[in-house]
């Protein structure tokens, strides 16, 4: 039992919600990995549509692969669980900030991750193989996968676009993140130090980053944490020099975790485009000739205009197509 009180940063919800985040089924620790200290669980986020295939046989443990996949989106977490709990009162996931993310992207059509970990590295990278290898029987189609980390889940969340031996993720955003140490400088490694994240990235360049996976940075421009915009400012513009896929944003008055601190118009605005760029980079496929389409009454995103919104009840649809004058869905 933990003692420790809840820190009321582990409260904060936020600041941004949309039609459909409470119908979202969750099937909460569902075992991925085995240690000595017993098995460590993710909790996954289910679509309100998802289906009475994908969601029934996954909540019930039924073994067998389903037909019907979705794209999924793993938060990763670059701190230890064992220190969140005596710093924080929680583990992670059981932050208001995971499960609001967690539910906006579930209600965007696609499935979401968060999970409890003990070595951070070690364990994101078992999530995302474990997702890849189980990922028909989990209901998610394990070509599209993406990856999101915030402040000091930064380095861990490049880890792994940087591995050879991870299977390949299909985009990244990286909010409000600490980044790579370029040009000599060290403020990555000192809040290393100082907050105790994992940094698995240390010695590694932009150079060593995929040439053509979609990247989504979002810049808080108030961000409070000693060198954080230093390395992520270096990190973009060695990027752009690349010429690498980056969507970048900078929330020019946000604050570090403007998510849950900064209640604006801007602040919503950052959060749709960050779905936006997920749902078009997983949702809308090229390559595997996807569309996302909208249900009219409820707002909520699948993938197929098959598929059923509540229980046995079909609803009418909408395609939806990207603004030429922003990065915005209109309809």
């Amino acid at each position: 039992m933990n003692s420790t009180p809840r820190h009321e940063i582990t409260l904060k919800k936020l600041v941004y919600t949309m039609p459909g985040v409470d119908a979202v089924t969750v099937r909460r620790d569902v075992p991925y990995r085995a240690t000595e200290t017993g098995a460590l669980g993710m909790d996954i986020y289910y679509p309100p549509d998802a289906g009475s295939e994908v969601v029934g046989r996954v909540l019930s443990d039924q073994p067998g692969a389903t037909s019907a996949t979705l794209p999924a989106v793993i938060f990763a977490i670059g701190f230890s669980d064992v220190g969140a709990r005596t710093t924080l009162g929680c583990i992670v996931k059981e932050m208001e900030s995971y499960i609001g993310w967690a539910r906006l992207v579930a209600a965007s059509g696609m499935v979401a991750i968060t999970y409890e970990n003990r070595e951070p590295v070690a364990d994101l990278h078992a999530v995302l193989q474990h997702v890849r290898e189980h990922g028909a029987a989990l209901g998610i189609d394990s070509r599209r996968i993406g990856v999101m980390g915030f402040s000091g889940n930064g380095p861990a969340t490049l880890s792994t676009l940087m591995t050879g031996n991870l299977p390949r993720v299909a985009c990244a955003v990286l909010c409000y993140a600490y980044l790579l140490d370029l040009d000599g400088f060290t403020g990555v490694a000192e809040a290393q130090t100082q907050w105790r994240f994992a940094n698995p990235c240390a010695g590694i360049s932009v150079d060593d980053l995929p040439h053509d996976l979609p990247l989504f940075i979002a810049r808080a421009g108030q961000d409070q944490f000693a060198g954080l915009n230093d390395a992520l400012d270096r990190f973009v513009a060695k990027a752009l020099a690349r010429n690498l896929p980056v969507t970048f944003v900078n929330h020019a008055t946000g604050q570090h975790a403007f998510d849950v601190l900064d209640d604006s118009a801007t602040t919503r605005d950052v959060i749709r485009q960050i779905l936006s760029f997920m749902r078009f980079h997983l949702l809308e496929s090229p390559r595997l000739g996807l569309e996302a389409v909208r249900c009219r009454p409820c707002s909520c995103w699948r993938q197929s205009s098959r598929a059923i919104c509540r229980p046995g009840v079909r609803r009418p649809w909408i395609p939806w197509t990207r603004s030429r004058r922003s990065d915005r869905l209109t309809h």
